[in-house]
């Protein structure tokens, strides 16, 4: 390999040290650099988390076009979004009664838990501490004991179970929620704003309306969705205080995996994945405007 030839060689071809380079060569020589650079532990760990939490995903999205209704993936067909159109009366019962105690219990939770945090963040009163660690409570307190608990007490009261006991039992489990959303928000809240719009005659219920609310409406609308996030979902307090014509779409599942996991559930899924993303995508737009209109 010493022989001159094959100096020469090794040189002209590949040694390209002394070559000019594209602008668009360098460019791609830097990104690759840039990419090895990023390409750490943590990235990984990243990559793979994502990777366990949306494969379940692509898995049941992909099912739900399967003709056959075993785990065997046979041809590609819409028979169970037909099903789930036509055939599933029950279904859309279930999920109607989980809209309707989700928007119901998120709506009154978002209203109480706004005035309470508001109360408890600028006012002074006897037994102050022992309220805000009250209100945490149903966050640090198992669901089991939480729908036991209520259980208990509507049965004291003699209330027979339905969707109102979902309901009432929802807004109790969302509330704190809320409160530590919209708490988070007022210990940033600047207060010489309220005192300025008391000095401009505003009285205490304008002064809540048109300045205290915009400013802290990010906190509340996080907390509403948050509520009807953990509404939608719950299914230990459901179970302990539903009745007869109160299933939600939690419990309508899981009496449905008893008998074996049909497949108009994973089109169900889809359907429920895709509205919850044009809703994301619809309020990112709408909170954009707004924004930029201000």
């Amino acid at each position: 390999m010493n022989h001159p030839f094959y100096i020469f060689l090794n040189r002209a071809i590949f040694n390209n040290k002394n070559r000019p380079t594209t602008e668009n060569a360098r460019h791609a020589k830097k990104s690759w650099k840039n990419i090895k650079r990023n390409f750490s532990l943590s990235n990984i760990i990243l990559i793979l988390t994502i990777l366990f939490l949306f494969i379940p995903l692509f898995i049941i999205f992909a099912y739900s076009f399967n003709e056959s209704k075993g785990s065997v993936f046979t041809k590609p067909s819409l028979i169970w979004y037909k099903e789930l159109l036509f055939n599933s009366k029950s279904l859309w019962i279930s999920l109607l009664n989980s809209i309707i105690v989700a928007f119901s219990s998120a709506l009154v939770s978002t209203i109480l838990g706004t005035l309470a945090s508001i109360g408890v963040s600028w006012y002074k009163f006897p037994g102050k501490k022992i309220i805000q660690a009250l209100t945490y409570l149903p966050m640090v307190l198992p669901e089991v004991i939480i729908g036991l608990s209520m259980v208990i007490f509507f049965s004291g009261i003699h209330m027979p179970l339905g969707l109102f006991t979902v309901f009432a039992a929802h807004t109790t489990f969302c509330l704190p929620f809320v409160f530590l959303m919209v708490n988070a928000r007022l210990d940033e809240f600047d207060y010489s704003i309220v005192e300025a719009a008391h000095d401009l005659g505003a009285t205490e219920l304008q002064t809540m309306i048109k300045v205290v609310i915009p400013a802290i409406f990010p906190g509340i609308t996080s907390g509403f969705l948050m509520a009807i996030t953990m509404s939608l979902e719950d299914f230990v307090i459901t179970f302990f205080v539903s009745g007869p014509g109160s299933t939600t779409l939690p419990l309508y599942v899981y009496s449905m995996i008893r008998f074996g996991v049909s497949p108009v559930i994973n089109a169900l899924s889809l359907v429920m994945v895709l509205t919850t993303c044009l809703i994301a995508f619809i309020l990112r737009k709408g909170l954009k405007n707004i924004a930029a209109s201000h």
